[in-house]
């Protein structure tokens, strides 16, 4: 008996693992490459879903394609949350306090969603810096990529 109670409770609980839905969540921090403080850096965490397909189309030869008739700005979404962050550099260079505090922000980011049930599984970053003498502008991109379910 106690056998056959062992096999309906591990089929229920496979049948609820089954039904379970992942959810996810990307954040991105923006950390400006700009001197002087005049860049923007932020961290922005999306309020809306959107439907990929509404802006998705198929090509049926490899050349002809129906992307014309989506409009772009219908692709933008209204609602979303944007924490302001320090830039890395200040008028003489490289800030390290603005480094450390941005740091804190991040991490308090990251302990919330943890409270709120999300598992971060990946994180991914990427640079377009100074390419040297007259450029002076760059940024620092990291996407938090989160689960739940």
């Amino acid at each position: 008996m106690k056998k056959v109670l062992l096999v309906v409770a591990l089929a229920f609980v496979s049948l609820i693992d089954l039904n379970a839905q992942t959810k996810f969540k990307i954040i991105t921090t923006i950390e400006s490459i700009v001197p002087g403080g005049i860049g923007r850096s932020r961290i922005i965490e999306n309020g809306t879903e959107i439907d990929y397909n509404q802006f998705t189309t198929e090509r049926t030869d490899g050349k002809d394609s129906d992307q014309g008739k989506i409009k772009r700005g219908d692709a933008k979404v209204e609602k979303f949350a944007e924490t302001k962050i320090l830039n890395f550099y200040s008028m003489v260079g490289i800030n390290f306090q603005n480094i450390a505090s941005n740091d804190a922000l991040i991490t308090s980011i990251l302990d919330a969603k943890a409270a709120e049930g999300w598992e971060l599984f990946q994180v991914v970053s990427g640079v377009e810096s100074d390419a040297g003498k007259g450029d002076g502008v760059g940024i620092f991109i990291t996407r938090y990529l989160f689960r739940k379910g």
